[in-house]
């Protein structure tokens, strides 16, 4: 269930995805796809050579005097080419997730223990055109409490130069929910996925990218391990992506900088502000640095929750019980802001094996945000992780 899972938001933008660093026309951006139900698109030409790679990545976050998730998750990733113009991948991941899990609010309550284990795979089926490709995808994964399918059709078409590229996609999520504590049943949750974007290299050093996704929620999106916490039963959420990519010539180096703007129906409105830079070294070697900034406003549900001596929880202010009145203390949606800073290096062993190491450190604070009112009284909440990779082509 996603209460288990580490608070850094879901809704903030990764890091941008590769992109080609050759000739004009010759590379094209992968479009930037940040909704579950939607596989990572596909360049127009055919790989020439399959991948396996396994990554190994652990997470931990903490707030003051307090050390709360821990997880654990190795993965397999395997992509080969068939016949010219197929490919097919898949990737199986398993997370262990422990640690504790605050029952009301990390700023005014204490934590229950918990584990979980989550298993989800996705595969995908590409065929590849002269100008184009389409791409059929699946995944699936579960947890003690938890369920998801989720189906995918993805395409790109270019122009005649290759010069502009359109991706649209579609996808859908069906998922099963049954808490422990049997708040509820067999609750159901369904979403459906659309993009469109389109990719421009701009001269031999530049591409930009502009992608507009659209989620569309209906069913449970409560959260059944804490009180207090009804929120309603749909949810649509709208995202813009715009990435621009330049090659320095001198350094042999790429910048990739990225502005995401994000909006629901629950009033959230985000914004996030990245940057990385790929600086190719000697004997094999590759640094790259990255900077992100997020920034979110509070739902319109959410509340700022002060324990009632009376009641001994917190509540929000004038609530009235089985009112049915939308309300939540999940500080995931309350109105902070967070810096991400991160490094990747690359080690090209020889000319088909690699390593790799990732480090991000995660800080979030509630008087932190841009634009928006925040929630000052909020403890920070600061995350860890490294990754570890191994990678082959053949």
């Amino acid at each position: 269930m996603t209460t288990n899972k580490p608070l850094i938001p879901a809704v903030a933008a990764g890091s941008s995805p590769s992109a080609g660093q050759g000739a004009l026309g010759s590379a094209i951006l992968a479009a930037a796809l940040v909704l579950p139900g939607i596989q990572a698109a596909h360049a127009d030409t055919a790989p020439e050579n399959g991948i396996f790679s396994l990554k190994y990545l652990n997470y931990q976050d903490s707030q003051p005097g307090f050390d709360r998730i821990t997880a654990h998750s190795p993965s397999i990733y395997v992509m080969t080419p068939v016949a010219g113009e197929w490919s097919i991948e898949g990737t199986l991941t398993s997370d262990d997730v422990s640690g504790a899990s605050p029952r009301y609010h990390t700023a005014v309550s204490g934590a229950s223990r918990m584990n979980d284990q989550r298993t989800g795979a996705d595969f995908a089926v590409s065929r590849y055109f002269s100008r184009g490709s389409v791409t059929v995808g699946a995944a699936y994964s579960t947890e003690h409490d938890y369920e998801s399918r989720a189906l995918s059709v993805q395409g790109n078409v270019s122009s005649e130069d290759k010069n502009t590229t359109w991706s649209f996609g579609v996808g859908g999520a069906r998922d099963k929910i049954n808490p422990v504590n049997l708040i509820v049943v067999n609750e159901h949750r369904r979403t459906n996925d659309f993009l469109l974007g389109v990719t421009q290299v701009l001269t031999a050093q530049d591409i930009a990218q502009l992608t507009l996704t659209r989620s569309q929620g209906s069913g449970y999106f409560s959260d059944p391990y804490k009180d207090v916490d009804n929120r309603p039963r749909t949810r649509n959420e709208t995202a813009l992506l715009a990435q621009w990519n330049h090659h320095f010539s001198g350094t042999d180096g790429t910048s990739r900088l990225s502005y995401r703007y994000y909006t629901d129906t629950y009033k959230i409105r985000a914004h996030t502000f990245s940057g990385e830079y790929v600086q190719p070294l000697s004997q094999g070697w590759t640094v790259t640095p990255s900077l992100r900034f997020y920034t979110q406003s509070a739902a319109s549900f959410y509340f700022d929750p002060v324990y009632d001596t009376q009641l001994g929880a917190p509540f929000p202010p004038g609530y009235v019980f089985g009112s049915g009145q939308f309300t939540s203390a999940d500080q995931r949606l309350s109105g902070f802001g967070a810096v991400t800073v991160g490094i990747k290096v690359v080690k090209q062993l020889t000319r088909d094996w690699s390593v790799d190491l990732k480090l991000e450190s995660y800080e979030q604070r509630g008087s932190w945000r841009l634009f928006h009112d925040g929630s000052p009284g909020l403890e920070p909440l600061r995350a860890q992780s490294i990754q570890i990779g191994v990678n082959k082509q053949w």
